[in-house]
This record gives C-alpha cells, structure tokens and sequence, in this order.
C-alpha cells in the first residue's frame, strides 16, 4: 500500500497493523526460546511440595508474612492427621492405653477445620479436564507418582487402588496427541514413606505379579517403575528418578540433573548437540 494515497486513519491502522505482526513476531521468537515444563501427576503425589522446594531453591524462600500465611494449613493438617489416627483406631478397635486419651478424642474428633484438605488442581480426577487440553508445545513433563500409594484408595472411589489411578493418568499423559513431540521425566516421589511402610505392607497383597522378597525397598521401588515404563506405549523418551521432595538437597540434585537432560533434549531438537 503506498503510504501517500492514504487518509490519516488509513495510515493510523496500518501503523497499529505492522506493529501488531512485529510483536507477533517477536512473541514467535520468545516461544521457540523458552522451555516450557509442565508438572503433572494425581492428588497427593507430592506436587505443591516439589514446588515449594523449587522457590527455596530457585527463587526468594519464603517472607515472614508467607510464613504466617502457612501457619493455619499446618495446624489444619495437625487436626486432620490426628482425626485420621482417631478413625484409624476405631476402625481397628485399638483401645487407648490412657482413659484420658479418649475423652481429649472426643473433643479433637468434635473440630471442623475450615478447609479439610488442599487439592492440586489438577490432581482429582474430576478437574484434569480443565487443564488436559490447554498444553501444546510443552518442552518436556515431569510426572510425579507416589511410591508410597501402592496400599492407598482414591479419595474420590475408596474401591480403586491409587497406584492403578496414577498409572492409568500416566499412560493418557504419555499417549496424548499434545505431548506427541514431549520428553517425559518421571519423578517416583516419597522413597521415604515407601522404605518406612513396606516392612509393615507387602505390595504383592495389592499387585500380585510382584515376585519380590517382603520389606525390599530397592526391589520394590524397581518393581513400581517397571510398571510405569510398561505404560509408555509409545516408547517415547523417558527419564527416571527417584525422589523425596520433603528433601531439599535430594530435590536440589536430581533437579540439576534434570536440568542438564532438558537442555541436551532442547540442543538435539535444534540440532546443536
């Protein structure tokens, strides 16, 4: 268009147009640029708590108006905990060594908490849909099971195991269309809970095929990831790690690590390895 036959609107939009493609451009540009990391995984695998370990490391830690925010939710969860033991123990008809005890069971079994639990969005299998859609060009995913959960029901269906939910999610996870051209980091969270509750819980009351010794940790733990590859049908590129994400330091090397593969992943694409 010759900008000398133009009104002065005509030129004002036209303006408005070329700078509107320049920063599309420029927006193109900035996508092929990032690497873009998508954190998945079902409720209670450990997600928020790999977040906060991330800020930690990454980022500023926590301000003392972050610290007194949190300070409801850890009583709330105390409660909730302690409620859990109660249920537990008159589930089990464990009595109390102290007759005391039990009125003060009475009286915390009687306290609401405001909020009862924090969910993931996310993680609940009724809110995936909300988000299961809206991810495209993903860089890589980070997956994140609990090892501990092999014993455990669903919050939603107390007749489905945990683990099966987590693998199946996995397995929608890894063959979605979304993730087609996606490298998938698998993070089998909570090896502590696992090492402490397999010597009291066999797995193979719950996942027959384990052939292992009783009380094995480290067979166990081989045994629960080889049941998540078998979900990657799609033999797409896979990486594993074992993880505690109230752990710091474990978080701080295995995310270097990951870090390093992200990268190299990022070089092969551009063909710069």
């Amino acid at each position: 268009m010759d900008g000398c036959c133009m009104s002065v609107e005509e030129k004002e939009s036209y303006r408005i147009h070329k700078e509107i493609e320049r920063q599309l451009r420029m927006d193109k540009n900035d996508v092929h640029r990032q690497l873009k990391l998508l954190l998945l995984g079902t409720g209670e695998s450990g997600k928020s708590t790999f977040i906060k370990q991330m800020r930690i490391i990454h980022g500023k830690g926590y301000s003392e108006e972050d610290r007194r925010d949190y300070t409801r939710l850890v009583f709330q969860n105390i409660f909730i905990a302690v409620q859990a033991m109660i249920q537990a123990m008159e589930t089990l008809r464990i009595p109390f060594i102290d007759d005391k005890n039990t009125t003060y069971a009475a009286m915390l079994s009687s306290v609401t908490p405001e909020t009862v639990m924090m969910v993931d969005v996310g993680g609940q299998r009724s809110e995936r849909r909300k988000w299961i859609h809206c991810f495209e060009n993903v860089t890589s995913i980070i997956f994140l099971a609990a090892l501990s959960e092999y014993d455990q029901v669903l919050l939603e269906n107390t007749s489905e195991n945990r683990m099966d939910e987590s693998k199946a999610l996995f397995k929608t996870i890894v063959t979605y269309p979304w993730f087609q051209n996606t490298s998938i980091i698998l993070f089998l969270n909570k090896t502590d809970i696992l090492k402490e509750k397999i010597t009291k819980s066999h797995i193979a009351d719950y996942f027959p095929e384990y052939r292992g010794p009783k009380c094995d940790a480290d067979t166990a733990m081989k045994f629960i990831l080889k049941m998540y590859e078998e979900q990657n049908t799609e033999r797409k590129r896979m990486y594993s790690h074992f993880t505690c994400a109230t752990d710091t330091e474990n978080i701080r090397l295995i995310f270097s690590a990951v870090k390093d593969t992200i990268m190299r992943i990022h070089f092969e694409e551009f063909n710069l390895t």
